[in-house]
């Protein structure tokens, strides 16, 4: 099942197997897709709490199709707290490949899930920002507003 709404970052197209959210597609050209999925309405409602700034974090089952080295990387990327940033190495460390850094930016560029997998709370070893699928002032607003800088509704 598939939704694509008009977001305050641009059209997000979301999917769901009925029982897990499988997919987030930023910057989606689809067209009035609709469905009638309230895995899918609920996972609208909490990006709007989130983009209002009212909700810190998603409460949403997900299942992300990857590589076990990716779904590692993923998880990992959950457990970092919103308003928090973690460097690539410091990720490639907590996932037990210290020397990774590299592994792990291009398991962040295949995240499914962006946004729910906070992969844009992964920043630079020198602390800039560096790659989103979304483009790099998306990345900036959304760990603005994560730091409490304001809602972007």
């Amino acid at each position: 099942m598939f939704d694509c709404r008009e977001t305050p970052i641009g059209r997000i197209g979301i999917e769901s197997d009925g029982k897990h959210i499988v997919a987030l597609h930023l910057n989606c050209d689809c067209k009035g897709e609709s469905s009638a999925d309230p895995l899918i309405a609920e996972a609208f409602r909490q990006l709007d709490e989130y983009f209002a700034g009212k909700r810190r974090e998603f409460d949403l089952p997900l299942k992300p199709a990857g590589t076990p080295f990716q779904l590692r990387v993923w998880e990992a990327l959950r457990r970092i707290p919103c308003g928090k940033t973690a460097s690539y190495g410091e990720i490639a460390a907590a996932v037990g490949c210290p020397k990774g850094s590299r592994a792990v930016g291009m398991a962040n560029n295949r995240n499914p899930i962006a946004i729910f997998i906070p992969c844009h709370r992964v920043i630079g070893a020198d602390g800039k920002l560096v790659g989103y699928a979304s483009g790099l002032d998306t990345k900036r607003r959304l760990l603005d507003l994560e730091a409490g800088a304001h809602g972007l509704l």
